[in-house]
């Protein structure tokens, strides 16, 4: 299926950034015809409070047709489940071992490891999320997309920065903030 228009499509997944001292996890919402990332949080731990709260704030701006994961533990918990199901979203969810289903998600992993992540040796959780608070901003605001037609996710997705300064994104579950 294509996503045809704004709200249509959202994806979620969840990647991990390495730091000297162990992981974080980053989880995302991505509208997938605007590559617009609607919010995002990043946690320490992988327990279900950083992914619920992403939940909760890409719905705070809108409510997609259909939601997009893949068959993890935490996009098939009845916590994640019964929240889409209270919005009245169509839940979909990749075939199992096709990675390729969410590709547009996937395609988000690699442009932030490849142009953020990789490129800093984050010395802390706290350094981490700043750093990738800026870039998402950046990926939304300014980075302009060749398959959006060189516009950026945020004038596909129609918003500007003057009417939504700051990107809904959560720091949660980090103890070590130094």
């Amino acid at each position: 299926m294509t996503a045809s228009h704004t709200n249509h499509i959202w994806g979620i997944d969840i990647t991990y950034i390495r730091l000297p001292q162990g992981w974080l996890y980053l989880t995302a919402v991505l509208d997938w015809y605007s590559r617009y990332v609607l919010s995002w949080a990043l946690s320490q731990t992988l327990e279900m409070d950083f992914v619920l709260t992403a939940v909760d704030n890409a719905l705070l701006l809108a409510t997609p047709e259909i939601w997009n994961s893949d068959q993890g533990s935490h996009f098939s918990s009845p916590k994640y489940l019964e929240r889409l199901q209270k919005a009245k979203i169509q839940i979909s969810m990749d075939g199992r071992g096709r990675a390729r289903d969410n590709i547009f998600t996937e395609r988000l992993w690699r442009t932030i490891k490849y142009e953020e992540v990789y490129l800093h040796d984050y010395a802390s959780p706290k350094e981490a999320y700043w750093q990738l608070s800026k870039y998402i901003r950046f990926y939304n605001f300014e980075r302009p997309h060749q398959a959006l037609e060189y516009l950026t996710p945020a004038q596909v997705y129609g918003v500007c920065p003057q009417a939504l300064p700051v990107v809904h994104s959560t720091l949660t579950n980090l103890t070590t903030l130094n």
